[in-house]
């Protein structure tokens, strides 16, 4: 799937990720956690960022990341390519 992933201190990147748990937990070096914020689009994060001290990444809506983080798209239930392009997300994440 097509996501966009950020690095903490590093602009976001494009990528095409398998669409499984064992990727995603990859890229996040853990647990995951899905933050949804909006109906279209979330978040997949460590979920233990903070218990494991993990550099803040971004903050979002007033939400805290911690370490890498994964813009998925959503299609009910499952996780699918990011319907956000680069240039969105940066405008959303105020970069």
């Amino acid at each position: 799937m097509k996501v966009l992933i950020k690095a903490p201190n590093n602009g976001a990147i494009e990528a095409d990720i398998p669409n499984t748990l064992k990727a995603l937990q990859g890229w996040v070096n853990g647990y995951i956690e899905c933050v949804a914020l909006d109906r279209q689009w979330g978040v997949v994060a460590n979920e233990e960022g903070i218990l494991r001290g993990l550099p803040k990444n971004i903050t979002i809506e007033g939400i805290p990341f911690y370490g890498t983080i994964v813009f998925v798209g959503f299609d009910g239930d499952e996780f699918t390519d990011c319907p956000l392009t680069k240039a969105e997300l940066l405008e959303v994440i105020g970069e």
